[in-house]
């Protein structure tokens, strides 16, 4: 349908959601590649670091439904930052941190085992927290980052709203355990395109009409995501899964230069995650 494949950045699929139904509209519509972004389950509650290991299981099994109806997929997976919280609840912040890094540990051998492709999503809440939350959180994601460094991968981050600050101190974060910046992808993003504002982060675009537009006036070097979220009760939250290609359509329709969007749904993905797509 299109001259250049056509990727969704960051995707969740849920056992309880539409899945493949999801997966055959984006299909239908032109879309080709999706990454599927590992989040907390219902039917998977963690007490433990063990709970990680059935918890991506299912993120796992997800990506395996996407690639059965039909769709190139690959997956994240890790920790989610809220998680930390809900553990605090039950138990001392200390042990719930250890708790968080290890579910961290398990999404690094499955990168190690080529089963995921990124540590992700991964970070801080993105909410206002007390500052012994927040140094948790932190000290986790900079855990994470150092089993990336290791293990060659991205990382992709859940955090509060993007800034130019916010995106310096990640990328600074990186720098101390020796992660490239470019292997840090902040998910949910606004058009922060330019050095100046991402500062070597790599920004996944929300893909509406608007931010895509400022993107694209910016320059090339940016992915695009939707943050499908799969939930019956919120259909086409954050944005529908069929949002990327109608936005690639249209752009088409438009006269966007191809090579453009070649490089942002193709070139772009291949060097973050270094994959063939």
């Amino acid at each position: 349908m299109f001259e250049f494949p056509v990727l969704d950045n960051h995707v969740h699929l849920q056992p309880n959601g539409r899945n493949v139904g999801a997966v055959k509209d984006f299909l239908k519509t032109g879309g080709t590649h999706l990454i599927v972004s590992h989040m907390p389950y219902y039917e998977t509650p963690v007490r433990s670091a063990d709970d990680f290991r059935k918890a991506y299981e299912v993120t796992l099994r997800m990506t395996a439904l996407a690639r059965s109806a039909g769709a190139v997929a690959f997956c994240t997976v890790g920790p989610y930052p809220v998680q930390l919280l809900e553990l605090a609840e039950t138990m001392p912040l200390n042990k719930a941190t250890e708790i968080m890094k290890g579910g961290m540990e398990l999404a690094a051998k499955l990168v190690k085992e080529g089963k995921a492709i990124a540590l992700g999503e991964i970070g801080r809440p993105h909410f206002p927290v007390s500052e012994e939350i927040m140094a948790a959180s932190n000290d986790i994601l900079s855990y994470g980052m150092r089993l990336a460094k290791e293990r060659s991968c991205p990382v992709v981050i859940h955090a509060e709203s993007a800034t130019p600050a916010s995106m310096e101190n990640l990328a600074q974060m990186a720098d101390k355990v020796g992660l490239p910046r470019e292997k840090v992808v902040k998910h949910y993003c606004g058009p922060l395109v330019t050095q100046e504002e991402n500062h070597g982060v790599y920004p996944s675009v929300l893909a509406t009409r608007d931010m895509v537009q400022e993107a694209l006036s910016k320059g090339d070097r940016f992915l695009l995501e939707t943050d499908f979220m799969d939930d019956l009760q919120r259909p086409g939250a954050v944005l529908a899964i069929t949002t990327v290609p109608k936005r690639m359509r249209q752009l088409v329709e438009k006269g966007c230069n191809a090579e453009v969007l070649w490089k942002v749904n193709k070139t772009n993905p291949e060097r973050v995650y270094g994959i063939d797509l």
